[in-house]
């Protein structure tokens, strides 16, 4: 079988059937090659997970880029995009989230799944790069202390936004789409200028004054 589509029909049997297959020997099998070519491709059912979410964050990204307006959207627009755009993708991918994130939860004991690790590690990379461009623009506010934070901030929101999808039973998610726009909002107020930054500046104000004196 061709390494392209050894993942195709895992992805099937776990939407047809609501859980992994029993063994690798078994699934190998029933695709018709041997257990070692099976490893020869993946090292397990979980890494085949993990990468299926690593290529929807891909996907997101990618297909966002696509848009027109695309490049002249700030740090916040571009990250609503692909939020909205990784929705999409989910929606028609329902199953396998609810599978994977679920299983990975029970499994571990974990808030959050490992099955995202990949996933996550490439998401904090694109947040990286539109905060840096949102520092260029004045949209993200320069903190040298705490601006290495950043990351952790935006993380943590993709995390509560997956988990939050998983669990919404509104019609088209639509309660979903409200939390992204919210927690995207809300991010922004926090890496924006703001009311603390109007502190910092006043308190170096009378810090030079008095020096001055």
């Amino acid at each position: 079988m061709e390494p392209t589509l050894l993942k195709p029909a895992y992805l099937d049997y776990l939407r047809r059937h609501g859980h992994a297959p029993k063994t690798v020997f078994a699934f190998a099998d029933a695709q018709g090659i041997t257990e070692g070519e099976f490893y020869r491709q993946y090292a397990s059912f979980a890494a085949i997970d993990r990468e299926a979410w690593a290529e929807f964050g891909r996907e997101a990204r990618a297909q966002a880029a696509q848009e027109p307006a695309w490049q002249g959207y700030g740090a916040r627009e571009k990250l609503l995009a692909f939020y909205y755009t990784l929705l999409e993708i989910l929606k028609n991918n329902r199953s396998f989230a609810l599978l994977t994130l679920g299983r990975s939860q029970r499994r571990q004991f974990a808030v959050v799944p490992t099955v995202l690790r990949q996933f996550e590690a490439e998401f904090k990379e694109f947040v990286q790069e539109i905060l840096h461009e949102g520092r260029a623009t004045g949209e993200v506010a320069s903190r040298p202390f705490l601006q290495d934070g950043y990351g952790r901030i935006f993380l943590r929101q993709l995390q509560f936004l997956l988990l939050y999808f998983v669990r919404d039973e509104s019609a088209n998610f639509e309660r979903t789409d409200a939390a992204v726009e919210k927690a995207v909002t809300l991010s922004f107020d926090l890496v924006g200028r703001n009311t603390f930054d109007s502190a910092l500046d006043f308190g170096r104000f009378l810090l030079q004054k008095s020096h001055v004196g």
